[in-house]
């Protein structure tokens, strides 16, 4: 299993959202091709109902734990309740151009 995979997996099992993205987002970033290190979430679930962003992003973390300490290099997550992403449209916000690993602008 990949950590695309793996990420679904968990991510599946302890929140059951209804509405789940997982972006491998290393091919923006200066790693080898086919590198699974940097990745977005977007996670709608009744779970997050009245828990602070801050929370949300630690009860991800903390599911993520061996990945983050292993494979990943970068996360990035919106962490949605069913409400707020009715809200905001279901539009998921595009990442920022990488400006690391010798890519800033001269």
């Amino acid at each position: 299993m990949n950590v695309q995979e793996t990420i679904e997996n968990k991510i599946t099992e302890a929140l059951s959202p209804s509405y789940l993205t997982v972006m491998n987002e290393s091919y923006m970033h200066s790693v080898p091709p086919g590198s699974e290190s940097h990745f977005k979430l977007v996670i709608v679930t009744d779970s997050f109902d009245g828990v602070p962003r801050v929370r949300r992003h630690q009860t991800v973390n903390g599911i993520l734990k061996d990945e983050l300490a292993g494979p990943l290099h970068a996360l990035s997550m919106e962490t949605l309740t069913p409400e707020e992403w009715e809200r905001k449209g279901g539009v998921v916000r595009e990442s920022p151009d990488c400006l690391g690993g010798g890519k800033r602008p001269s």
